[in-house]
């Protein structure tokens, strides 16, 4: 074994658990020790359930001991996104205003990695409410980057990015309504895949989130979801069971594919150069081996970006106008500066920004019809400073730097994030590979080819 315990992928842990090389015991006292050395800085984790996670290795040990493991994951240990209910553990969506009481039900991705029999080791944090790309939270405090702890991990997902790319065990899940799942990876150097809307069954569920995984390899992120996407009744907007082997479907190289390269979508941050030659450099790549790369014209403008600003303002301000006064107060300011002007919106306001939503839709879907997969950048900008809420920290102006993840929720698409490169500094650089309505497998695979094209990026961080 050449690498440290927490470095190894969730693939490479259970082979070892396979051959008694190393056992669940062992996996697990790595991922805390890990937590125990750099948590103070990084601020990524609310709960670690100490006990309950050693309780779990040590019944998982006894099973791998007898050969008798009991579901695809036995003994590999995982971090959940705060605001995805499991059961004994508090869900306050990141703020101060929702504090309270342990769930009593597991949520269905929960309750799949729980029969699965992964190591839950605790809930990671995230923003106020999910409605920043950025680790700042009313409740948890700042979350920084394990590349560099005075920038961001931008967000949703800020605690589960920051945990994977700081070894705090192999497997993530992670929320995503506008690119929460694949900013993160981006800003801190993993993988992230965004499925179909419906692909991977949420309670409860909603227009455009889905649940990811979000790890350090394709591979994993792949037995990941075999088992996330299995049925679930709660979800009223899940689409039909596809039973594929996801894991054991990867390998395929890229000859024939007819890939769109995205670099200007035409709202938002446009990127920087360094991102623009990192994105280009991977089309270039692949083109080398066999792909076909054409430009793709932007598709979308400022109006469209500011309808689904105000969707997202309403519903805030519903939420947030619906507390006690005395709760109001505990939200991140940033977040009731933001929503406040959806007091003032009237109905036909709410309908028009619907519209605009629905335009957005049409205009993604039919931009990247022609392609087998589109590349992006998946932000603009790599990490930015830790402390702001959004870059500049204006909160007239919070999804500047989501321009090129937040269509693809609203088209449904699957679309998912890896690194390309890295900035002159030493900060991750995000690509995104997006495919076609429910070709989840697809982006997967085009994900693993790329990843064996590229090889390794740099080493991870230790901050």
């Amino acid at each position: 074994m050449n690498k440290p315990i927490h470095d190894l992928s969730a693939m490479e842990l259970l082979a070892l658990y396979r051959s008694r090389k190393l056992s669940p015991v062992e996996a697990c006292k790595a991922a805390l020790a890990r937590m125990d050395r750099l948590e103070e800085r990084l601020n990524a984790m609310f709960v670690i359930d100490r006990d309950g996670a050693m309780a779990q290795a040590r019944a998982s040990e006894t099973r791998w001991f007898r050969g008798e493991p009991a579901g695809l994951v036995d003994g590999v240990p995982i971090t959940i996104k705060d605001n995805i209910l499991t059961r004994g553990m508090p869900s306050p969506v990141g703020t101060a205003a929702a504090a309270g009481l342990a769930s009593e039900v597991d949520s269905p991705p929960a309750q799949r990695v729980r029969e699965h029999h992964a190591l839950i080791l605790g809930k990671t944090t995230m923003p106020d409410f999910g409605m920043l790309a950025s680790g700042v939270s009313s409740l948890h405090g700042i979350t920084r980057n394990p590349w560099n702890i005075a920038r961001n991990t931008a967000g949703s997902s800020s605690g589960a990015g920051a945990a994977i790319a700081a070894g705090y065990g192999p497997l993530a899940l992670g929320t995503d309504i506008g690119g929460s799942v694949r900013l993160p990876a981006a800003y801190c150097g993993i993988f992230a895949l965004k499925p179909s809307l419906g692909r991977v069954p949420i309670y409860p569920p909603y227009w455009g989130r889905v649940t990811g995984p979000m790890t350090r390899t394709v591979e994993d992120a792949a037995l990941l979801m075999n088992l996330l996407t299995q049925p679930d009744r709660r979800d009223f907007m899940n689409l039909p069971h596809d039973p594929v082997d996801y894991a054991a479907s990867l390998e395929r190289d890229v000859k024939g594919l007819r890939i769109g390269l995205l670099l200007d979508i035409g709202s938002g941050t446009r990127p920087t150069q360094e991102v623009g030659q990192a994105v280009s450099a991977a089309a270039r790549l692949l083109e080398a081996h066999g792909a076909t790369i054409e430009p793709l014209a932007p598709f979308l403008d400022d109006d469209l970006m500011e309808c689904l600003n105000r969707f997202f303002q309403a519903r805030a301000w519903t939420d947030l106008s619906a507390m006690p006064a005395e709760r109001q107060e505990k939200v991140l300011p940033f977040i009731r500066d933001w929503c406040r002007p959806a007091a003032g919106y009237s109905a036909a306001d709410a309908f028009r920004a619907i519209a605009g939503i629905f335009q957005m839709r049409e205009r993604t879907i039919a931009a990247t019809g022609a392609f087998d997969f589109v590349l992006s950048p998946t932000s603009p900008i790599v990490a930015y400073a830790a402390e702001e809420a959004c870059p500049g920290n204006d909160p007239a102006r919070p999804f500047e730097h989501i321009c090129f993840t937040a269509p693809f929720n609203q088209s449904e698409q699957p679309a998912a994030s890896i690194g390309c490169g890295m900035s002159a500094d030493g900060l991750p650089i995000g690509l995104q590979i997006v495919g076609q309505r429910f070709d989840d497998l697809g982006v997967l695979r085009l994900a693993r080819a790329y990843e064996r094209l590229r090889g390794p990026l740099a080493p991870w961080p230790e901050p």
